[in-house]
C-alpha cells in the first residue's frame, strides 16, 4: 500500500524461453508445479487468489494482477508496491530445471502516481534497467531501454527489453512473430462508471463483471474474475490462445484501469477497433495511454480511428525500435470534456 492511495499503474515482464519439443509438447513451463508458482511468487510479495487454464496457457488472478504461463512464455503484471523484477532469479531456477533456456525479456511500465512508494529495484527506472542488467543471463546481449515521452508530466512509457538474437529495425517484417500486445493505462475514470467497482455486501465477481459492461468487451472470451473489497476488481479473459486482462483501482482523486490484450497481425482489423471502444465506454477516461508492441504498423494506426469517435483526442504520439519485440508506439489520449 501506497503512502497516499494504491499504486494501480503495473509493472510488466514478459520471459521468452526456448526448449526441446518433448519437453514442450509435455506442456513446457505449465509444468512448473503450483509450489514453484507461489516461491516465485513470494519473491514479488503477491498470491494467487483465482485461477483457469485451457488446452493452451494457464491463468491467474493475483492480489495484484496476473500471471500468465504458456509452454516458452510467462507474463506477469503486478501492481502496488510489489518486486516485480525479484521474479526472475526464481523463473530462471525453475525453467533450468525443465531443461529451458531463457531468449528473450520485455519489461514495461508507465508512470507510478505514488513513486517514492516504491521498494528497490522499483525506485526508479535507471535503478530496474541495473537490476535487470545485473540478473538476466549474459547471452541476452542484444539489450535496450527505453523512456517514451508524452506531453503529459504523468504518461510516460519505460521499456526494456534484452534478446538473444538480433533484428533490423529497417528490417522488422522479419522478425519471427506476428502477434501483437496492446497495453492501455487509463486515469481519472469517469466517477458514476468508477462507483461499480465499489462492492456491494455479498456482490459476486461474475456480477461486477455483468454490471459494468466487461463482460461483452470479448463476449467469447472465459473470464475468471475477482471482487476486492472494499473495492477494485481484477480479470483474466481466456480466448483459444489468446489472453486479455482488467485491473481496476477506481477510489476517487487517484483512480486507474488498464486493460492488456494480445492479437495477431492477420486477425480482423474491425476486432481490435470494437475493443478499444468497448474499453473506453466501461471506463471514459480523462487520459488515457495505449501502448502498442508489434511487427506491423497496421495495428497502431486504427487506435486513434477507434477512439476519437468516443470524444478521446490524441495528443501524443512516439515510436520506438526494440531489437525482437519490434516497434513499440506510445499514444496518449484525453478526453474532450477536460
Amino acid at each position: 500500500m501506497a503512502v497516499s492511495g494504491f499504486e494501480g499503474f503495473e509493472k510488466r515482464l514478459e520471459l521468452h524461453f526456448s526448449g526441446d519439443d518433448p519437453v514442450i509438447r509435455m506442456g513446457g513451463l505449465r509444468q512448473l508445479d503450483f509450489e514453484s508458482i507461489e516461491e516465485v511468487l513470494n519473491a514479488v510479495q503477491c498470491t494467487v487468489v483465482s485461477a483457469v487454464g485451457n488446452q493452451y496457457f494457464d491463468s491467474y488472478v493475483l492480489s495484484e494482477s496476473s500471471l500468465f504461463v504458456y509452454p516458452t512464455k510467462i507474463i506477469i503484471k503486478t501492481c502496488g508496491t510489489t518486486q516485480l523484477l525479484k521474479s526472475i532469479l526464481p523463473l530462471l531456477q525453475f525453467s533450468c530445471e525443465l531443461g529451458f533456456v531463457m531468449t528473450e525479456c520485455r519489461y514495461t511500465r508507465g508512470n507510478f502516481i505514488f513513486p517514492k512508494a516504491q521498494p528497490y529495484p522499483h525506485t526508479n527506472f535507471k535503478d530496474e534497467i541495473f537490476y535487470l542488467q545485473e540478473q538476466l543471463p549474459i547471452h541476452l546481449c542484444y539489450r535496450k531501454a527505453s523512456v517514451m515521452p508524452s506531453k503529459f508530466i504523468s504518461h510516460s512509457w519505460h521499456v526494456f527489453t534484452a534478446s538473444d538474437k538480433f533484428y533490423d529495425p529497417l528490417e522488422i517484417s522479419n522478425i519471427p512473430n506476428d502477434l501483437f500486445t496492446i497495453e492501455i493505462c487509463m486515469t481519472e475514470l469517469d466517477r458514476v462508471l468508477a462507483r461499480k467497482f465499489f462492492k456491494h455486501p455479498n456482490m459476486a465477481a461474475n456480477e461486477m463483471t455483468e454490471i459494468t459492461g466487461i463482460s461483452e468487451i470479448n463476449p467469447n472470451a472465459l473470464i475468471c474474475d475477482f471482487v476486492f473489497d472494499p473495492c477494485g476488481y481484477s480479470m483474466n479473459g481466456i480466448d483459444g490462445d489468446r489472453y486479455s486482462t482488467i485491473h481496476v483501482t477506481p477510489e476517487d482523486g487517484f483512480s486507474y484501469a488498464s486493460y492488456e490484450c494480445v492479437g495477431s497481425i492477420y486477425d480482423d482489423p474491425n476486432h481490435i477497433v470494437s475493443i478499444l471502444k468497448k474499453v473506453v465506454q466501461v471506463f471514459r477516461p480523462g487520459t488515457m495511454s495505449i501502448s502498442t508492441t508489434s511487427t506491423s504498423n497496421e495495428v497502431w494506426t486504427r487506435i486513434a480511428k477507434a477512439v476519437e469517435p468516443l470524444g478521446m483526442k490524441c495528443r501524443s504520439c512516439t515510436m520506438d525500435d526494440f531489437p525482437s519485440a519490434g516497434s513499440v508506439v506510445f499514444q496518449t489520449f484525453t478526453s474532450c470534456r477536460k
